[in-house]
């Protein structure tokens, strides 16, 4: 495991005392943690899920930017979330910043100030702001202890065409974030929410202008058991060192519980193409409790892999691989 390297312009601001995950640790207490670390046989880590605030905590600190489904809107919160956790024996949780709260990502943080051994956070890109100040928020909230960005390509301004086209991320400052993500060491995951398709020739481009940027496709890629081609796209992708995959949100993809068509001819495909190590757990929380298997999602996918070490990746190895291990916080 080594240690994050910031770069120059933000190794100038950057002060351990202040960020989020950081402490001065001993040479002999460090030694001994990662010791321990090593010997963990096995960390379930859930690589993609939301929180947002309750009806009770959205009134008084923390407003929504976008109403919640009323199904979900109380069933969001850290503390909901934690108790599917416990349930579960998932030990640590990568929140993806909600629509619902937009760019205000200070319920988010609250949930990782409040349980630092349990929540990382991935912070959503700003597409309105300048290529200055949206570096500036990158590295902000890095500081603050987000460990990825997200890209949702339709924030960016739709295109004039009569066709489903955004201005790409692949330019401006999406294409400045992106490439400062890389030197901050910093994953970025896309949401292709409507067909991996409209985004692939961006994709490409964000791949071959930022190279050593690690680039997260959410979801299977939003790649439907009902489209072949978009699937053949997305194994195309392997070939892309730094390309992962989120093997998450099962529901999203013209299937029906038990999912033995994602396992299938979804899944297998992934494992076989990209390897374990590239990989990773999801549930997709709140919305997978509108699922029958509801948060117990994370068991039926554990149970499609039949390797030891293929499934310590996927159910948590990988994610520590990108994110850092979860935990460190305890450290002192």
């Amino acid at each position: 495991m080594g240690f994050l390297w910031f770069g120059s312009r933000l190794k100038a601001s950057f002060s351990p005392l202040k960020a989020i995950g950081f402490a001065l640790i001993s040479p002999s207490t460090l030694i001994g943690a990662l010791s321990s670390m090593s010997t963990k046989t096995s960390i379930i880590i859930d690589s993609h899920l939301h929180v947002w605030a309750n009806t009770e905590e959205s009134s008084s600190a923390f407003p929504y930017a976008q109403a919640p489904p009323d199904s979900l809107k109380d069933r969001a919160s850290t503390g909901e979330l934690l108790k599917q956790m416990d349930a579960y024996g998932v030990d640590g949780a990568l929140i993806v910043q909600p629509i619902n709260h937009k760019n205000d990502h200070s319920y988010v943080l609250e949930a990782m100030k409040s349980h630092p051994d349990r929540f990382k956070g991935m912070l959503l890109h700003d597409p309105s702001l300048s290529e200055e100040k949206a570096v500036e928020q990158l590295e902000d909230l890095a500081l603050k202890g987000f460990v990825g960005v997200r890209f949702n390509p339709y924030l960016w301004p739709k295109l004039e065409d009569g066709e489903s086209k955004w201005a790409p991320m692949s330019e401006g400052a999406g294409l400045a974030v992106y490439q400062r993500c890389a030197d901050l060491h910093v994953p970025v995951g896309i949401m292709c929410f409507q067909g991996l398709d409209l985004h692939y020739d961006d994709i490409l481009a964000l791949l071959k202008k930022s190279p050593n940027t690690k680039m997260i496709l959410d979801h299977f890629g939003f790649t439907s058991v009902e489209n072949a081609d978009n699937f053949a796209k997305l194994l195309d992708l392997a070939k892309y060192p730094n390309v992962y995959i989120k093997i998450s949100a099962l529901f999203r993809l013209a299937d029906k519980s038990p999912y033995n068509r994602v396992r299938l001819e979804r899944f297998a495909p992934l494992l076989q193409k990209f390897g374990a190590n590239r990989l990773m757990y999801g549930s997709d929380f709140p919305f997978v409790l509108e699922q029958p298997e509801a948060y117990g999602m994370v068991r039926l996918v554990s149970s499609w892999i039949h390797n030891d070490q293929d499934r310590e990746m996927i159910m948590g190895g990988t994610a520590e691989q990108l994110f850092g291990p979860w935990g460190v916080s305890k450290l002192e």
